[in-house]
């Protein structure tokens, strides 16, 4: 059984959460919950101002059903939460992160500012595992039973795994029986909804959430969870390009010595 630190960005309240929680203690993990204590939606991978001496607030939960699962509420963004469970806050380090499950799809590119998905990847940057989970939403109740049935099976499977291995799964809001798969998913170009900007400037900007109007490769984690598959995306954090960008020091190197901006006074 796992070490688990379980969080999210939609808060502690979030019963998405909690229903994560209640799968995984079920299966026997040992799962310590920390997560911020008001939404921090879109907050990607940031931390937050890691100053000298700066405080920050943290207090504890009790989960509905669940008062024996260790649950904390912090004043900061849900990759913070991670980190101070790295860093030893609640004892022993977790050997498996787990955000979620968030409420709504985190598909194509725009993963690149989900919290949730932001949380699993600092996993990555202390050596071990970690899952980021996402319902969609359909217009009706959230499920969130399925959220928890497919953490469970994630881990089980993520733990053989080689440490620093992240997953993106993206569920139906549909009961378990009901759904046709799962499946690897590309990235899509687009998620689930399409974003824009509406107003004046200066003035207020409005965001406008619609139906998306693009047509997607069937194979994408985008599609997929639109036609009823669970979608499982393998992620990878920050690394060097080198291929692609290997002559650039040479180049601005020649370029600042062109206008003795460098190396006049060593």
């Amino acid at each position: 059984m796992a070490r688990i630190i379980l969080t999210n960005d939609d808060g502690i309240h979030s019963l998405g959460l909690h229903a994560l929680a209640l799968a995984l203690t079920k299966e026997g993990h040992d799962v310590t919950v920390a997560a911020p204590s008001s939404e921090r939606s879109g907050w990607g991978a940031g931390v937050g101002t890691l100053d000298n001496g700066a405080e920050f607030e943290i207090q504890p939960y009790s989960i509905p059903n669940a008062p024996h699962v260790d649950a904390w509420g912090i004043d900061g963004p849900p990759a913070f939460c991670v980190l101070t469970a790295m860093l030893g806050t609640f004892g022993e380090p977790p050997e498996l992160v787990i955000s979620g499950s968030n409420d709504g799809a985190n598909c194509g590119r725009g993963i690149l500012h989900s919290g949730t998905i932001g949380a699993a990847m600092i996993a990555q940057n202390f050596g071990i595992s970690g899952i980021a989970i996402s319902q969609k939403r359909s217009g009706s109740r959230m499920l969130w039973e399925t959220s928890g049935i497919i953490a469970a099976a994630a881990t089980h499977w993520i733990m053989q795994a080689p440490r620093k291995t992240v997953l993106n799964i993206n569920v139906p809001n549909k009961p378990i029986k009901q759904i046709r798969g799962v499946k690897w998913g590309r990235i899509a170009a687009f998620g689930t909804t399409k974003t824009s900007l509406e107003g004046n400037i200066p003035g207020k900007l409005k965001i406008v959430v619609s139906p998306r109007d693009v047509e997607l490769k069937p194979d994408t984690d985008t599609a997929l969870v639109d036609e009823g598959f669970i979608s499982v995306t393998g992620l990878t954090g920050y690394r060097a390009l080198v291929d692609a960008s290997h002559e650039a020091p040479e180049a601005i190197e020649a370029f600042l010595r062109s206008t003795g901006g460098i190396g006049e006074n060593p």
